[in-house]
């Protein structure tokens, strides 16, 4: 299937239709009559509910399919992925100082983000946004009183970052350091445990290792501080949020299995660290609407979903319920509807009578979100950091951060951003809210936004101007942006509109399917059951290519269904996973597993 061209499926798409039906939207009024049909020969309508990910890949898939799709998101379209401007922070012809929720990581493990981005045109690129993605050289473990420690991202065609011989030294030192504080046999042990995991089965997966934490699994509370820090912490709360003795062993094996494969240069896409050359929405976000646009999508910004309702008599979705950017109430009928919100804000629009049509839709009050924030500090001096992201390992707040500018070569950023003063902009995430700071002793969420900056700047000095070098300096600090999706904090009850989805033991089993026993609804988002079980946007994607084919099997569409790639799995260890498949259903262990 060429997926680049969409015209003849909509041709054909729309002329095999045998009953379509218009989107009508109207207030909501008792007795109102109910919408004209249209015409048979029209294509089918969709609404897509939320312009994230998920949703805006939704409507590229089915816009290709000939639907007629509008797309309605109570916000900004590209949801958590997005960019977006510092208000009142641009100075003559330059624009507003780049903001984002948080930095966008896009690895080669993901398969099914990258095909879409192939397939959205950008100005001079062959292969469209996708060539917008470039590798940084290295990344590090940023310690606290201790050298960091710096891992070079080979990749064929990429040049590797220059080092000079002091940074040589201090790489070198971080190496021999962490090789002596994590012990051998405790090194060992963990190689163990990564391989019990490769040659698990599914079944032992999705039974075992889905209810044991990641934190027991690897015995983390018999073992020294780095294994804790470095191998346990590092890989659940600085990557996807999820505290390391709650997080699902499947979850966080599954990730490190792809990555490592990725770094051997197995099922990859590409690179193990992938980023855009552009703040979000100059990259990608813009050109993917423009293009949908082109393709017939229609956009409602600023409406609100609040209800899908249930008619009972004919099991469908009889109409959604949204509000209007004037807070006005209205309906919205159309032939099939595909939430794709997040979870958090999705299962606030299924009321009792859609839960009982389907349990699936229950059992996502069981699913868990967590707050993982960005915060942005913008710099009037060139900070001598690293090419690549940085994991702050020892702050309390599980900092993860990355420098912007040298990663925009088609961009001055003083030149075309702010007020000309900014020369950088350093990009954090914020993984842990509910552990005290080295500066107040108080959580992110106990203090104000002004505190939250001031402790994220001082954790963030703690691991990088700790070993003689003054890497981050007080003065060279132009202005900070927090993601103004976090409100209320240091008050009792702050709140977060862009939570993330995070995997303790036993989520797995309540992920529901995209299709739904509703004949007209459908599910997309990172909460979905895909084969990459974590909150990504990769798993945002797969999840809307799966509600597209499931809306095409209910409708008997001849249109060709949507790839959906899984994971990389290495052949050469299917014959080891088959023979633990028999010891799972015999009761045994893994024949790795020593305990």
């Amino acid at each position: 299937m060429d997926h680049r061209t969409g015209t003849s499926r909509r041709t054909f798409v729309a002329g095999v239709a045998a009953t379509t039906g218009a989107v009508a939207v109207g207030a909501v009024a008792p007795g109102a009559a109910p919408a004209v049909a249209a015409e048979p020969s029209a294509p089918q309508s969709v609404a897509v509910l939320g312009g994230g990910v998920a949703g805006l890949t939704a409507a590229h898939e089915l816009a290709e399919r000939g639907f007629r799709v509008t797309v309605y998101e109570r916000r900004a379209l590209g949801g958590k992925a997005r960019s977006m401007d510092v208000p009142d922070s641009a100075r003559g012809t330059r624009r507003p100082l780049p903001a984002e929720h948080g930095f966008r990581f896009i690895p080669g493990i993901y398969h099914n983000l990258p095909d879409t981005m192939r397939r959205i045109p950008f100005p001079g690129n062959a292969n469209g946004v996708w060539d917008n993605l470039v590798a940084p050289a290295e990344m590090s473990f940023a310690r606290t009183g201790r050298e960091d420690l710096r891992i070079p991202l080979p990749w064929p065609g990429h040049r590797p970052a220059e080092l000079t011989l002091d940074e040589i030294r201090a790489a070198l030192t971080a190496l021999l350091d962490t090789a002596r504080s994590i012990p051998l046999h405790e090194a060992a042990y963990f190689v163990n445990r990564f391989l019990v995991f490769l040659t698990s089965c599914d079944e032992r997966r999705d039974e075992t290792w889905e209810r044991t934490p990641w934190w027991e699994f690897l015995r983390a509370e018999r073992m020294s501080y780095d294994y804790q820090r470095i191998l346990a912490v590092g890989l659940t709360r600085n990557i996807v949020a999820t505290k390391a003795e709650e997080a699902s062993t499947r979850t966080v094996a599954t990730l490190l299995e792809a990555f490592t494969f990725n770094a051997l240069g197995r099922g990859a896409d590409g690179p193990l660290d992938r980023i855009l050359n552009l703040p979000t929405n100059e990259a990608w976000i813009d050109p993917w609407v423009a293009h949908l646009t082109s393709l017939g999508v229609e956009f409602r910004v600023g409406w609100t979903v609040r209800e899908l309702v249930h008619d009972s008599g004919s099991g469908r979705i009889g109409a959604v319920v949204i509000e209007d950017p004037q807070g006005v109430r209205r309906s919205v009928t159309t032939d099939h509807y595909v939430s794709a919100m997040p979870v958090e804000h999705a299962r606030r629009t299924w009321g009792a009578a859609l839960r009982a049509a389907d349990p699936q839709l229950a059992r996502c009050d069981k699913l868990e979100t967590d707050w993982m924030t960005g915060i942005q500090f913008y710099l009037t001096e060139h900070a001598p950091l690293l090419a690549g992201h940085a994991n702050c390992i020892d702050s309390p707040w599980s900092l993860t951060a990355i420098q912007q500018a040298r990663h925009w070569p088609s961009r001055d950023f003083p030149a075309d951003y702010g007020d000309g003063a900014a020369v950088d902009c350093l990009s954090v995430d914020i993984s842990e809210w509910d552990r005290p700071g080295i500066l107040y002793g108080k959580t992110a969420k106990q203090c104000t936004r002004t505190e939250v900056a001031r402790e994220v700047w001082a954790q963030l000095k703690a691991a990088f101007n700790d070993t003689g070098r003054t890497v981050l300096k007080d003065s060279a600090l132009h202005s900070w942006f927090l993601d103004p999706g976090v409100d209320g904090l240091g008050t009792p009850n702050p709140t977060n509109e862009d939570q993330l989805l995070v995997h303790p033991v036993g989520t797995f089993h309540n992920r529901p399917k995209a299709a739904t026993r509703i004949p007209n609804l459908f599910l997309a988002g990172d909460y979905v059951a895909v084969d990459i079980d974590l909150a990504t946007m990769e798993g945002a994607n797969a999840s809307a290519r799966q509600a597209v084919n499931a809306l095409l099997d209910r409708t008997g569409s001849a249109a060709a269904r949507c790839t959906v790639r899984p994971l990389f799995r290495a052949p050469e260890l299917e014959g080891l996973k088959r023979h633990d498949r028999l010891r799972h259903r015999l009761g045994l262990r893994n024949a790795l597993d020593v305990g």
